[in-house]
């Protein structure tokens, strides 16, 4: 980097980006988030008055960062919010650590309370409902029920199965390899009925898979019509458009399917740890919001079936 780096500008933004991509192995999905977060800052100093603080990192301080935060609660949630401040600690403390600041003004910044949320699932009449949607008749119908049947039987994010390609499936073992967040691989297995759907899909699109490319390192699972890879936004459109067809009355997600996912796992006796793993998470705190919804479900059964307690 230049020495100029004292004075922040957008260029240095894709530098910590190359950095995130290249050393710390961030998936697409987070890069983009950081990215836009960073950007958003940046304006935020060139528009405070006064040249003094307008784009200087050195002259930068918690304040500003408080401020910054305050203006954000009008217009995001907070864990929107938090992973804002989160993009602005990692940037400094990577310039800090680079030597091209001497201060890190995020660092005493505290991230905001999140809101307890129960996670957002399906029942499981609701999510056999919604896999009746998609028609089998056509290679996009078979596309969007293998999409469904995939998130719903691995609890994948959808960064994930947006990046999975057909070298990472072993259909005949029922497993999936996945890079996860922080680069980190992890093996999932696969549900019988989404295997079926999956061979019959990428049988289907082979043809157009495999038009102009070599070998099939690079083949992508999911594609558009055109034969290139969908996008996370493109995925999640196709899951909340199955959700209005269904007539579901709240807005799903491919996140939804994998909540669903782990719900479903948990209710049928599933241990933590193995649904842990295989949502790939690296706290069990994380995995422990599931059993809350859980919990209340049993908490009904309970209630209505036990003579003590009415």
């Amino acid at each position: 980097m230049e020495s100029g780096f004292h004075m922040l500008r957008p260029e240095h933004v894709e530098e910590f980006i190359s950095y995130l991509r290249s050393q710390r192995g961030y998936s697409p999905h987070t890069l983009r988030n950081y990215r836009i977060d960073l950007r958003q800052f940046v304006e935020f100093l060139s528009e405070k008055k006064g040249g003094r603080k307008s784009n200087n990192m050195e002259s930068v301080d918690s304040l500003d960062i408080r401020e910054y935060l305050g203006r954000l609660y009008t217009q995001y949630k907070r864990s929107t919010i938090a992973r804002k401040l989160s993009a602005v600690r990692s940037f400094y403390l990577f310039a800090e650590k680079s030597g091209f600041s001497g201060n890190n003004p995020a660092a005493t910044v505290m991230t905001p309370r999140q809101e307890s949320t129960i996670p957002n699932y399906l029942p499981v009449d609701q999510m056999f409902g919604l896999l009746e949607g998609p028609d089998r008749g056509t290679p996009l119908g078979l596309r969007d029920l293998a999409i469904l049947e995939v998130l719903y039987s691995t609890g994948l994010r959808v960064s994930e199965l947006a990046a999975l390609n057909v070298d990472r499936m072993d259909l005949d073992q029922r497993l999936v390899r996945v890079i996860g967040k922080g680069n980190k691989e992890r093996i999932v297995p696969v549900g019988r009925k989404a295997v079926a759907v999956l061979k019959d899909y990428l049988d289907s699109t082979m043809t157009l898979r495999t038009k102009g490319r070599k070998g099939r390192a690079e083949l992508p699972v999911f594609m558009n019509a055109r034969g290139g890879r969908l996008t996370t936004r493109s995925i999640g459109n196709i899951v909340k458009r199955y959700g209005v067809k269904c007539g579901l009355l709240t807005g799903i997600s491919p996140h939804s399917l994998r909540h669903t996912f782990a719900t479903h796992l948990l209710d049928g006796g599933a241990d933590l740890r193995a649904v842990q793993e295989l949502l790939g998470h690296s706290s069990l705190s994380t995995t422990q919001r599931y059993t809350h919804v859980s919990l209340d479900r049993l908490m009904k059964v309970y209630d209505k079936a036990h003579p003590r307690s009415k």
